[in-house]
């Protein structure tokens, strides 16, 4: 790519050409520097060729918003809707208005590893079904609940969920969590995927719990030095104000990188319900 470049651009521009990339699917997910903004159109068409991909889209900002929409700008192709296959799941969904990050791929493995057969779940931001169709696939939950707010994620969702063939177990939910009537003690587990934090809707999920003990899966971000500490301190916190009572240490796992200084993890808590 360098030297297809170079030939249009000269060499010093071609050497600013970033070495990495994403796929999905069919459509190539790009950083470039604004001084190749010129050779947009040259180097859209070029990874064309080269991957053989139907659209290249450049990151033109950060992930926006409430329901995490990537900024991006398309320089080659049209279509943005793709499919990508990980890990035995397939994920439909439009690469400009949904944002799949690669760096959770690991943790969406996870999510169907450590769900148990016969399991009752609930995924409070279901998303496209990032842990709940792994959690019915992979963990042959019993059933699952997906909320999701976002109407374009929620239409992507419900069509996920019939392309895995899990529909008989997977129960989607249109609205905010919050305010959806969703069963009380009914859960064995509960997934929080939700950024920068999901630790303001931990004692709402406490209610949601079965009292006897259940899993909380809990995402947020911290400072990448000490921050593990820090995420055990929130969460112990919110824990307390749900009169919740862990029934083992609560542990931490690393994500990605979130930002400058900054790391997404996740805190895993088996935890007993309030009523226990």
């Amino acid at each position: 790519m360098r030297a297809r470049l170079g030939r249009v651009a000269g060499p010093v521009l071609a050497e600013r050409m970033p070495a990495g990339y994403q796929r999905l699917g069919r459509v190539l997910l790009l950083r470039l520097p604004p001084s190749l903004r010129p050779f947009f159109p040259e180097i859209g068409a070029a990874w064309r060729a080269e991957l053989g991909v139907a659209t290249v889209l450049v990151v033109a900002g950060p992930v926006a918003g409430e329901f995490r929409i990537p900024q991006v700008e398309r320089i080659a192709g049209s279509a943005t809707e793709t499919e990508v296959v990980e890990h035995g799941v397939r994920w439909r969904f439009d690469a400009a208005r949904i944002m799949f990050a690669a760096g959770n791929r690991t943790e969406r493995r996870r999510a169907g590893e450590l769900v148990r057969p016969g399991e009752r779940v609930l995924d409070l931001f279901a998303g496209i079904g990032y842990f709940s169709i792994p959690a019915a696939r992979t963990g042959r939950a019993r059933e699952v609940v997906a909320v999701e707010k976002n109407p374009v994620a929620l239409e992507y969702l419900t069509a996920n969920v019939a392309l895995n063939g899990v529909r008989d177990r997977v129960r989607v939910v249109a609205g905010d969590n919050r305010e959806v009537d969703l069963p009380a003690g009914w859960a064995d587990r509960v997934f929080l995927g939700y950024l920068p934090s999901a630790i303001p809707w931990v004692p709402g999920a406490v209610r949601l719990l079965h009292p006897a003990g259940a899993w909380l899966h809990i995402h947020t971000n911290v400072e990448s030095r000490g921050g593990r500490r820090q995420a055990i301190a929130e969460v112990e916190c919110a824990l307390a104000e749900a009169q919740a009572r862990p029934l083992e240490p609560l542990s931490v796992r690393e994500v990605k990188a979130y930002g400058p200084g900054r790391t997404h993890v996740v805190v895993d808590a088996r935890v007993s319900g309030p009523s226990a």
